[in-house]
């Protein structure tokens, strides 16, 4: 069905609509009703996954047809394994270690090895992994998948472990490892990037671990925008919804 959905839509395209989200995770009643609840659904599913050419869905609430194909395109074979890109890492000084660069190695073979959602959305022994106990298979992990690559170093977690970007991004801005985009700032590779989602002001975001930055091209890996882990490329002139980038201190 392609009939687009908006608040205030009725019938069976939307309690189809309201079935394909209740498959991903979300506990909506099938009425028929594309009401507030139904709206923010599909506003958070729109945050987390991809389209039909792998770019990130609109956050809008309107189901057109990009995002009734996420809805009905079946991810959760595992079957898939997506190669990382040749990450080349820039030399560090002796005697200094960076660990983003660490964790940004560590996220790169979860890639390698397949790592993403199975049977259903959030969910799976990946997801379970980057949970680390803290909430119920189910919940957003991109935070969770931040936190874990970094508990993953050999120098170990320069923060607390915590499951919400905004979370993550609030203790970088308390030990003054945060910086806002702009002309006079540069984002280097192992750096973490922040964005809001669905409001400015409200508590959920979204963070990645920057792969690459080039002829004005950002790369970054990302979990939880799709039901894998994978690298995404942005132009970063162009980037929206970005909060601020995070700098782990060198060792």
């Amino acid at each position: 069905m392609t009939q687009i959905q908006t608040n205030g839509s009725r019938g069976k395209p939307t309690a189809h609509l309201q079935s394909l989200l209740n498959k991903r995770g979300f506990n909506l009643e099938v009425d028929g009703v594309f009401g507030d609840k139904t709206g923010d659904a599909v506003r958070a599913f729109q945050a987390q996954n991809l389209g039909p050419n792998e770019q990130p869905l609109s956050i809008d609430g309107i189901v057109g047809p990009l995002t009734w194909w996420s809805l009905s395109v079946e991810y959760f074979d595992n079957n898939y394994a997506q190669d990382a890109r040749l990450l080349t890492l820039p030399d560090q000084p002796r005697g200094v270690i960076n660990v983003g660069l660490l964790a940004l190695e560590v996220a790169a073979s979860e890639i390698k090895s397949g790592a993403c959602e199975v049977g259903g959305n959030n969910r799976g022994p990946w997801v379970r992994k980057y949970l680390n106990n803290m909430a119920p298979e189910g919940s957003p992990w991109c935070g969770a998948f931040i936190s874990w690559i970094f508990s993953q170093t050999p120098t170990g977690i320069p923060f607390r472990y915590s499951l919400s970007a905004r979370d993550i991004l609030n203790q970088f801005r308390k030990h003054g490892w945060a910086y806002q985009p702009g002309a006079d700032f540069a984002p280097l590779v192992g750096d973490l990037v922040f964005w809001w989602r669905i409001r400015a002001d409200s508590w959920q975001g979204h963070a990645g671990i920057v792969s690459g930055f080039a002829n004005g091209i950002l790369y970054s890996i990302e979990g939880n925008k799709g039901p894998k882990i994978a690298e995404f490329e942005y132009v970063y002139s162009r980037m929206e919804k970005i909060l601020a980038f995070g700098r782990a201190p060198n060792i």
